[in-house]
């Protein structure tokens, strides 16, 4: 078994994977943490899932935030006793990114990426939800060519009910209708209908820029929920990510991943 971890600018998902299998999940808030504070939490986290830290043969991370990356490492080495993999440094992916800067695409959406083709082949457009929803688009050939950045369900609910005066935060729902009769239900058809909307034409408009065929598929916490209304969307696979993450560790597998010795502050 390995550990794979996921840190988005909101959570921190974190997976116990054999293969591409995922055996137990867990996910945290992403906050600034010592690295005691995420030692412990792995630790506790893994016993009450029945893991302990000796079944564990690695780890791999992938982060969108460079302080909790910090963090992340320095407790895997002091309370996993394992030098954990980071995507982004030196790993083999396999993908040949053909973007203006490949430096400035998220870790994740390559994670994504590896997963997508392994399972779907190219070409692919992938919709990951979550702080941002990203569109990340793959051709015929394997290669990452770019994308979409949109800002994320809970984000656009968030700036909705921050900046008026009078609208109140809502159950996040799919709505019966897209009339509301009263002001609850007209803000989630807005939300929900309204997002829906957003990811078809996005999602469309990539399909067709990849040459029509390319399948939509959807990863996050977010995606069952929103694919149900959706016309493009036609697989959906809320692991995407720890699978991706699995797949990058075995191609990428250490000789030794055992630390011999705890380092300091």
């Amino acid at each position: 078994m390995i550990l794979v971890i996921d840190v988005g600018n909101s959570n921190t998902v974190i997976g116990v994977m054999e293969g591409t299998e995922v055996k137990a999940h867990l996910r945290m808030t992403t906050r600034p943490r010592t690295t005691d504070e995420v030692g412990i939490f792995l630790l506790q986290a893994l016993e009450h899932r029945g893991v302990r830290k000796e079944d564990l043969q690695g780890v791999i991370i992938s982060s969108v935030v460079p302080t909790a990356l910090f963090e992340l490492t320095k407790a895997c080495r002091r309370y996993l006793l394992r030098e954990p993999l980071v995507v982004g440094k030196n790993l083999r992916t396999r993908i040949k990114v053909r973007t203006d800067n490949p430096r400035e695409v998220g870790a994740d959406r390559i994670v994504n990426a590896v997963a997508g083709l392994e399972r779907w082949g190219g070409p692919l457009v992938i919709v990951d939800f979550g702080t941002a929803t990203t569109f990340d688009c793959v051709n015929a050939a394997g290669d990452y060519v770019g994308g979409a950045i949109a800002p994320g369900f809970r984000v656009s609910e968030e700036a909705l009910v921050s900046k008026t005066a009078k609208l109140p935060r809502v159950e996040v729902a799919r709505p019966a209708q897209a009339i509301g009769r009263n002001t609850v239900s007209a803000i989630q058809s807005g939300l929900y209908f309204g997002y829906v909307g957003l990811v078809d034409a996005l999602a469309r408009r990539c399909r067709d820029e990849l040459g029509g065929s390319a399948r939509v598929v959807a990863t996050g916490g977010l995606a069952t929920l929103l694919s149900a209304d959706s016309e493009m969307i036609e697989e959906v696979d809320a692991f995407l990510t720890l699978r991706g993450l699995s797949l990058l560790y075995e191609r990428n597998r250490p000789a030794s991943v055992e630390v011999a010795s705890v380092d300091d502050d």
